[in-house]
């Protein structure tokens, strides 16, 4: 633009100076026109007028040429001048244009920057919020963790102290007992010391009295050994092989005796703690009731209509393989009219195919993406429920608060079945037994309850880690800080470590009341046939017994044995001898009754 004004204001001035010499030239004609003058005044003659008249005619000629020079001169710089501003103004219209598409590049550009400002700082704003909200969670866990700490140490200062008053009043106890013992023991060495000079006064006359008793003794033995002479003449016997004899009626005496004393007394005590123990347990188990369950490892699943069996198959088989690719587990499509069959040993990979296949029927829509989709969908409902579970099992038990990284584990336990019984709902259910039998016997029942009910989880790593899953589970109840004893209970109760605790044997008999209850679980015929032909054998491979009945599913054994052979002591000794080896070898639910049978017959014929 300001070159156009430049080009514009050096025109004007180029013709300026134009106009400026066109009229220097008008203005001298004049003066040459009249002529001098004479210098007295006279008028010049004519010839000299004709002379001016064509000098000024000739000078006309000459402004003319000139004012047309001029004038074309005149053109051609206002025709270069107006080309000139033309160019220059297209220069300037060019000029214009780019500087606007600059400025409007620039304007784009600000633009952008000021929506990528904008997004940026949005960004900027969700992650402060997330990161708000990630610390609130976090101070939120830190202060439930800090608090579960607080109760758990609490709880064990309560235990500690309540055991150290224990143990303090124990040592009074015991203090206030050697007292009185140290007391008793200075009153009886000064009546020791009274006795002694007594004793020493009744020696001397002892002492006087052993002199005639030894006279009285001599004279005796000789008597005896007169009569003991007469003895032996009349029963043909010497004394020692009367004492002999007389020593053998007495010994197999005393051992009869002693035989029906033991049974007599063994019989008081077993009817006894059969008794207390029977009372406990059906007192326990009429206190809990729980559901039966019997589950397998196929799930059924209802079809709206038959012609949906095809749509789970897809074309050339797509939809199904791609189920089973993303699943894992088997699709069974048999004749069973409206239903479909999914099997998998893994009960969690089941019920969240189970829900998968449920989705996918009734939306419809069935192809492999939107398998992957609904796979996903029932991934987290499944999560869901177990966490949903397992809180309602804690709540229900009521043994306190459990570190929450356990459970997920107990959850798993909400699809998992043990010869037919739901491991969850067999933790519940012994978790109340162990808590009535440890009321019973006077015992604290949270730290029983606690571990009875965690006893089993360690069946929801099995499948994980190699192991018994009672070692499994006291591994990982240690590694989150669970407190040693529930860890030994948990280890210890199917006996792979020795049971040490009151605790760790109630979890054992809690245990096996809620397994062997009637219709709790059940087994496969094949065990079921073993166990029964091998009580038998281990009851035939006795001496003297002649026959063997395994009776009332394996609980109960007859054995009958030859009475000539055997006595009823041995027969006593025989039933003890088979169940303490079907208890070393075999495992069975419940209890095995050992009857031993000795029956006499005589018979005779009349003829």
């Amino acid at each position: 633009m300001h070159g156009v004004w430049y080009a514009a204001i050096g025109a004007a001035f180029v013709l300026g100076l134009v106009f400026l010499r066109l009229h220097a030239r008008r203005g001298a004609a004049p003066a040459g026109r009249h002529g001098p003058a004479d210098p007295d005044g006279s008028v010049a003659p004519r010839a000299e007028a004709d002379v001016a008249a064509s000098g000024h005619a000739a000078e006309t000629a000459d402004l003319d040429q000139r004012r047309a020079d001029a004038e074309r001169d005149t053109d051609q710089l206002r025709e270069a001048a107006r080309t000139e501003a033309e160019q220059l103004r297209e220069a300037a219209r060019v000029d214009a244009d780019a500087a606007r598409a600059q400025a409007d590049a620039a304007r784009t550009q600000a633009d952008a920057a000021r929506l990528e400002a904008t997004a940026a700082r949005a960004e900027a704003q969700g992650i402060l919020t997330a990161a708000r909200e990630q610390v609130a969670e976090l101070r939120a866990q830190a202060r439930r963790d800090a608090a579960d700490d607080t109760e758990n140490r609490t709880a064990e200062l309560t235990r500690a102290q309540a055991a150290l008053a224990a143990r303090m009043s124990r040592l009074d106890d015991v203090e206030a007992r050697l007292d009185a013992q140290e007391t008793r023991l200075h009153e009886r060495a000064e009546a020791l010391q009274r006795h002694g000079a007594d004793l020493a006064a009744t020696k001397a006359d002892l002492d006087s009295q052993a002199a005639g008793l030894d006279a009285q003794r001599q004279a005796v033995q000789a008597e005896a050994r007169a009569v003991e002479r007469e003895l032996e003449r009349v029963a043909g016997l010497s004394a020692e092989d009367a004492r002999a004899e007389l020593l053998a009626a007495v010994e197999a005496t005393s051992r009869r005796d002693a035989a029906t004393l033991v049974r007599s007394i063994e019989g008081e005590a077993r009817a006894e703690g059969t008794e207390r123990a029977r009372r406990i347990v059906v007192e326990a188990v009429q206190r809990v009731a729980s559901a039966q369950t019997a589950e397998a490892v196929v799930s059924v699943l209802h079809l709206p209509a038959e012609e949906m069996k095809g749509r789970i198959i897809g074309r050339e088989g797509r939809n199904i393989r791609a189920f089973e690719s993303v699943t894992g587990v088997n699709v069974i499509i048999d004749d069973t009219p409206e239903a479909v069959l999914l099997s998998c040993f893994d009960p969690v990979r089941r019920e969240t195919a189970r829900l998968t296949l449920d989705k996918l029927v009734q939306d419809g829509r069935i192809h492999p993406h939107r398998i992957e989709e609904a796979y996903e969908q029932s991934q987290a409902e499944v999560e869901e429920l177990c966490l949903r579970a397992a809180r309602d099992a804690v709540a229900d038990v009521g043994v306190g608060a459990i570190d929450e990284r356990l459970m997920p584990y107990l959850g798993r336990l909400k699809y998992r079945t043990s010869y037919g019984q739901n491991v969850l709902a067999h933790l519940v259910e012994t978790a109340h037994v162990a808590g009535v039998m440890a009321a019973e016997l006077g015992v604290e029942p949270v730290l029983v309850k606690r571990s009875a009910f965690l006893h089993d989880i360690g069946k929801a790593l099995t499948h994980e880690v190699e192991g018994s899953h009672a070692i499994v589970g006291a591994q990982l109840l240690r590694k989150y800080g669970e407190d040693e004893a529930v860890a030994h209970a948990v280890e210890a109760h199917h006996n792979e470590v020795q049971p040490r605790t009151v605790e760790a044997v109630l979890t054992q008999a809690a245990d096996t009341c809620s397994a062997a209850r009637p219709g709790a679980r059940r087994e496969s015929v094949e065990a079921y046939v073993k166990r029964l032909a091998r009580i038998e054998e281990i009851g035939a491979a006795h001496d003297g017994v002649d026959k063997v009945f395994a009776m009332q599913a394996g609980r109960e054994v007859r054995v009958m044995v030859a009475p000539t052979e055997v006595d009823d002591l041995a027969a006593s000794v025989l039933a003890r001898d088979i169940a303490k080896q079907i208890e070393d070898e075999l495992t069975y639910p419940g209890q095995i009754r050992v009857t031993v049978v000795r029956e006499s017959r005589s018979t005779e014929i009349a003829h």
